[in-house]
């Protein structure tokens, strides 16, 4: 089966392939086991060999992929050399001087002649020289429907190429792309994607826009799509410049992709067409809403002899962004040290989804040096869009020793050195009361701990019952309690409730206990395990908006983590739902033995 893949080959020579023989469908089945898998200590690379569609009749020819970075291994694979290799010859670029010596002047030539590769080769070959028509539409690949509130199928690892008016400017992005029916594909590009500014040329113009959607093919492609670049900069010099080869493109619908795709979509954008796009259960582990957005207009389809169809499944964390995420970070730090020149590290934890909290090291030079990265990180590209910033200094611990980095980090938050703020933020969020502008949190957590009065610290049963009494009379039943980091100046309490009225305006009858705590998170009781703390922070991190949601006095802090509604909070956006399995297909998968997970794994991923 593998021999015609030597993608697939290459994975099983290293024991990282699955091979799924069961037919499976392409709706929930495939990606629920994915889903499972990513999950898991170990995860394999996954090949679906017989997908179905029972709903349509269809048993598709074409294999499924998932997996393909459900690892460090992998992404490491896929990038061809070590990941330090990378960054130290990106940091040796950046630094580079005008040399002063013969010898400096051989060796610079030498440098400037490795990049001779950078640069993507255009082959001057028709598209019907390395590919076939495909009979047939979107219907007939095995294009996968991942949760049940989904408004239908997705493609979710295609790598969109587009160019602006002029030709002058290319991007290559990865969004999800939603088929409507055999020949339109919604086109998810937010407002701050190059693709959507290139739409916006093309509709002032009152011109079609042309597309081209790859899927398959070397997957350090796929992850490539990802890749934050700066405005401009063609994303392929990236490929280029990691491996050392310069990518091989064929030009397709004016667009240039890789000549190895396994399939390749073409078509045209109306810039003056909207249609609803989404539901979607999206990689903050909620369903983004439906929305209006581009669709394109496919016109031809092609495919390699024997096609490969990628795919990533999203939803809560831990998911295959992890480890995309990872080599993202580790890649761009150079980069971005040349903006923030203190910084030593960064770190984007998988339960904050990225855009939700950052945790930066740095070397303090000055009073207020953490609060200038604050505004400096807001005001750059991708990460513009984070919620909440926290950084440290030289002094901390390593960011990724999560159990020494975090009682660290609460030893030095103060009151005086919490900035609250507002800007841009990523489209996905769904807390603020505006869609794409909210508030953000930023802690300077460097420096020595902090000095405060010791807390009069008491059981969580005792404590509980002193809640009760609080929210006695104001229409909140307090259900949970449990206290984390007690051996810190700044323990964290949380407490979840059966919440019948909003908190805003409620949170300062707290204050009567500060004696007892320093920090209060409340949180619905539904859907939150108080002794899961790493899904206890995905929530808070994606529910609050820090201008409306924290209360401050002093020391004492009161986070609304609870979900928000019109009734209770005024709030006049749709808050989504979870995203959830269907436990009738986890079910299923079980019965046919390809899944085994028990009660405790199904709370500790919030599968149900």
């Amino acid at each position: 089966m593998i021999a015609n893949y030597p993608v697939l080959k290459f994975f099983n020579s290293k024991d990282l392939l699955k091979i799924v023989t069961q037919e499976l469908d392409v709706n929930l089945e495939i990606p629920h086991l994915a889903y499972i898998e990513i999950k898991k200590p170990n995860p394999k690379v996954l090949l679906f060999i017989n997908p179905v569609d029972r709903e349509l009749g269809i048993k598709y020819k074409t294999p499924v992929v998932m997996n393909i970075f459900a690892s460090k291994e992998l992404i490491q694979l896929a990038l061809t050399r070590g990941i330090g290799e990378i960054i130290n010859e990106i940091e040796k670029f950046l630094k580079y001087r005008p040399p002063s010596s013969f010898a400096g002047k051989i060796d610079l030539l030498k440098d400037i002649f490795s990049l001779r590769n950078v640069f993507p080769t255009k082959i001057k070959k028709d598209v019907r020289e390395t590919h076939k028509l495909f009979r047939g539409g979107l219907n007939k690949l095995p294009i996968l429907k991942t949760w049940g509130g989904d408004a239908g199928k997705f493609i979710t690892m295609g790598q969109v190429y587009t160019h602006s008016l002029d030709g002058e400017t290319v991007n290559l992005g990865m969004y999800r792309l939603q088929v409507h029916d055999d020949d339109t594909l919604g086109m998810h590009w937010q407002i701050h994607k190059d693709s959507a500014q290139f739409f916006l040329e093309y509709k002032k113009a009152g011109e079609k826009m042309p597309v081209t959607v790859a899927i398959g093919g070397d997957p350090l492609f796929t992850w490539i799509a990802t890749a934050p670049m700066p405005h401009g900069i063609n994303e392929l010099l990236l490929y280029g410049f990691i491996t050392g080869k310069s990518p091989k493109l064929i030009e397709v619908n004016t667009n240039f992709v890789p000549e190895d795709s396994d399939i390749i979509i073409e078509g045209f954008v109306d810039p003056e067409k909207l249609i609803p796009e989404g539901p979607f259960g999206d990689h903050t582990g909620y369903y983004t809403l439906k929305e209006d957005y581009p669709a394109m207009r496919v016109n031809h389809i092609w495919t390699k002899e024997h096609p490969l169809y990628y795919a990533t499944v999203v939803g809560k964390p831990p998911i295959e962004d992890k480890f995309m995420g990872w080599a993202t970070e580790r890649i761009f730090l150079p980069l971005l040290k040349t903006t923030a020149h203190d910084l030593i590290d960064y770190s984007m934890p998988e339960n904050g989804v990225f855009h939700n909290l950052i945790i930066g090291k740095m070397k303090v030079k000055y009073r207020g040096h953490a609060q200038q990265f604050m505004h400096a990180f807001w005001g750059i590209g991708q990460m513009s869009f984070v919620k909440h910033a926290v950084f440290v200094d030289e002094n901390a611990p390593d960011l990724r020793d999560i159990d020494t980095l975090v009682p660290h980090i609460l030893n030095r938050i103060s009151f005086e050195k919490i900035m609250v703020s507002s800007g841009v933020l990523d489209a996905l969020d769904h807390s603020s009361p505006q869609s794409l502008v909210g508030g953000k949190l930023g802690i300077d957590a460097t420096g020595d701990e902090v000095r405060m009065v010791k807390l009069n610290l008491i059981s969580d049963e005792h404590l509980m019952k002193k809640m009760k009494v609080a929210c006695n009379g104001c229409s909140v039943d307090v259900v949970g309690l449990k206290q984390y980091f007690t051996n810190t100046h700044n323990p964290i309490t949380f407490m979840t409730i059966n919440k019948k009225t909003g908190m805003k305006g409620r949170l300062p009858i707290f204050e009567d206990y500060r004696e007892h705590m320093r920090i209060l998170v409340i949180l619905d009781e539904e859907r939150n395990e108080l002794d899961n703390l790493y899904m206890l922070l995905w929530r808070v991190l994606n529910n609050i908006d820090s201008q409306r949601d924290i209360y401050i006095s002093r020391n004492f802090y009161v986070v609304d983590a609870t979900n928000k509604n019109k009734e209770y909070d005024d709030f006049e956006r749709e808050w989504p739902d979870d995203v959830l399995c269907d436990e009738d297909t986890l079910k299923t998968l079980e019965q046919k033995g390809l899944i085994s997970i028990n009660e405790g794994f199904v709370k500790q991923f919030g599968l149900l």
